[in-house]
């Protein structure tokens, strides 16, 4: 994964428990020599997983929860970072974004030309709704995007309603999700 994910979850533990606890969870994921993440450089996978894992020993956390809570964060983080003219492109509203995922990641791609992004693909359910699926190469990160629709329902001003359907660690070809918003009961971003 890119750097700038790494940064992000240092900067989400920094923000809500401090610059200690982010230093405890590097030390129990055996980063300490990672004095900081550069964003447009590659790292392994397996850096993210030590530190979801080392954050959810130290903060006693599910690392469901810290995945959800981090997909939300990302959706803001991202924006803060300089990629909100990227995101705004996207859609103008949670099901036009839904539906242009995979072109947004494509966009991404050209910054990052080692990027390896899951695929989405939306299915309309009803006027209301939508099947979201979810196809990664990588393992355990089905609620990241459930985070990450909670999160883009803020960023557009729309209730989300999000329920996983199918699951690929249970042994489902991949992930699906049924997402239910409503952009008539708006509420503030």
């Amino acid at each position: 994964m890119y750097g700038l994910v790494n940064k992000a979850v240092q900067d989400m533990i920094c923000k809500y428990h401090g610059e200690d606890t982010w230093e405890t969870i590097k030390e129990k994921a055996d980063l300490e020599d990672i004095d900081f993440f550069i964003g447009m450089d590659c790292y392994s996978d397996d850096v993210t997983y030590r530190l979801v894992a080392a954050a959810s020993e130290v903060l006693k956390t599910p690392p469901e929860e810290l995945l959800m809570a981090f997909g939300e964060y990302w959706v803001t983080y991202t924006a803060e970072e300089g990629y909100g003219d990227l995101l705004d492109s996207a859609g103008d509203s949670l099901p036009q974004f839904m539906e242009n995922l995979d072109n947004l990641h494509a966009r991404v791609g050209l910054s990052f030309s080692q990027l390896r992004p899951p695929s989405f693909d939306c299915e309309q359910a009803t006027d209301k709704s939508v099947e979201l699926h979810y196809q990664s190469t990588r393992m355990g990160l089905a609620p990241m995007v459930i985070g990450l629709l909670h999160g883009l329902g803020k960023r557009f001003g729309t209730k989300v309603d999000v329920t996983q359907t199918s699951f690929k660690e249970q042994g489902a070809n991949h992930d699906i999700f049924s997402v239910e918003y409503d952009n008539s009961h708006t509420y503030d971003k």
